[in-house]
This record gives structure tokens, sequence and C-alpha cells, in this order.
């Protein structure tokens, strides 16, 4: 079997980057090659990476929610290939194992109980990516005991800084940006730059990212027909 990550893509080096160290490392937990392929910006893309492999393939979208590069690239890719034998994961959101890591990633950046969380996603105008975000920041609130609420880096309202102003204007004496987002790049700019308080990470590679990509592939329950 073969196995193939596909993420969004990005002109940020270190975000690339990120993905391919993303994927040696669920390669060495697993003891197989994950390959890499990207649907925007830059490739190869997953069609490019799928007519190189001959057999059997599980493909994981790395993802944070549901939305149009899962509903509908990835399975344009898969078509496009003319691969036979292609099974496409749910996407990595929304999940408790997500929520462990960005109650890790806000503790590293210093939030402390009784601070005013925003969670920052890059922004969707689907409603099942949308839905999975709310879902998300549910997760996050219930692993924290405090209300989290979620803010939009790009695409949809509120926009971040707008929802750090807000929650300012409310009387919140510290506010903190639970960054969801893979890697380093113009959005994670914007969350710095968004007058909160605090803002945490990426999610990274961190070790729970890694078990949660891994158990994608082992699990691969979705099949998709092209």
């Amino acid at each position: 079997m073969s196995l193939l990550l596909v993420a969004h893509g990005t002109r940020k080096q270190a975000g690339v980057a990120l993905i391919g160290s993303l994927a040696d490392r669920v390669s060495m937990t697993l003891g197989a090659r994950v390959h890499v392929a990207f649907v925007d910006v830059l490739g190869p893309t997953p069609s490019d990476v799928l007519q190189t492999l001959p057999n059997r393939t599980t493909v994981v979208p790395a993802f944070l929610s549901r939305g149009y590069h899962v509903n509908a690239d990835i399975p344009a890719h898969v078509a496009a290939s003319g691969h036979p034998d292609v099974t496409v994961t749910e996407a990595l959101g929304p999940s408790p194992q997500l929520a462990r890591v960005l109650s890790d990633r806000l503790i590293e950046c210093g939030w402390r109980p009784g601070d005013s969380v925003l969670l920052a996603a890059a922004g969707t105008s689907d409603r099942g990516a949308l839905s999975d975000l709310r879902r998300t920041s549910a997760l996050l609130s219930a692993v924290i005991g405090d209300r989290v609420e979620l803010a939009l880096a790009a695409t949809g309202e509120p926009r971040v800084a707008d929802a750090v102003a807000r929650l300012r204007r409310r009387g919140a004496r510290r506010v903190v940006v639970a960054s969801y987002l893979l890697a380093e790049g113009l959005f994670q700019d914007r969350l710095r730059n968004s007058g909160a308080d605090a803002v945490a990470d990426p999610l990274g590679t961190h070790p729970a990212m890694v078990r949660l990509i891994a158990n994608r592939f082992r699990r691969a329950r979705l099949p998709l027909v092209a």
C-alpha cells in the first residue's frame, strides 16, 4: 500500500518544510514512506503523485476541517489521476486530539486560567467546515474549562483583530489566541499582529499530530469512488 499526505501548499518555505517533516515523522511511526502532495500554490499535485503510485493508495488530507479542498479538490485530483484504487480518509479535525494539541500550545505561550481565548482558524465559506471549526472551539473549551470563541484570519467573520478588540471592550484583561493552523505563514503573521497579549504557535509537529495522521492512515475507513 502507498501512503499520500495532501496539504494546501504555501510560498513560505517553513510551511513546506513542516509538511515534509510531518510526513517523515509519520513514515518513521508506520515504517513506510509517506509521499507528499499539495492542492494549491506549488506541486507536486495529488494527481501527479498518484500517477506514480502503482498500488493501492491511502490519501490523508492534512486539513483541519472539511471544506472545498477536501470535498472537491482532492476527489477531482483522484479522478484526474486515473488511479484505480484510492482511499481518502476524513480530514484531521475536528478531533479531541487536536484540542489537546491546542491546549498544549496555549500553555507554551503563557496562557493562564481566566484569560479570554480565541480559536483562530484560516477561515472558510463552507458550512460544513464552519461547523467543524465551531466543534473544535467547543472541544477546546471543554479542555481548558472556559469558553473559547472562534475568529478567522482570512475568509469569514469575525476577523481575529476585530474579535480581540471586541473582547477588550467587554473587559477582558488578557486575550490569548490559539492558532488553529498547521504551520508558519501569512495567516500566522496576522494572528501575531492581531493585538492579542499572547499568540500560540501553530500545531506543527506536535507528537499528537504525528499520531493522529498515522492513525488516519491505519484506519483508512472512508473510501472514495473517483
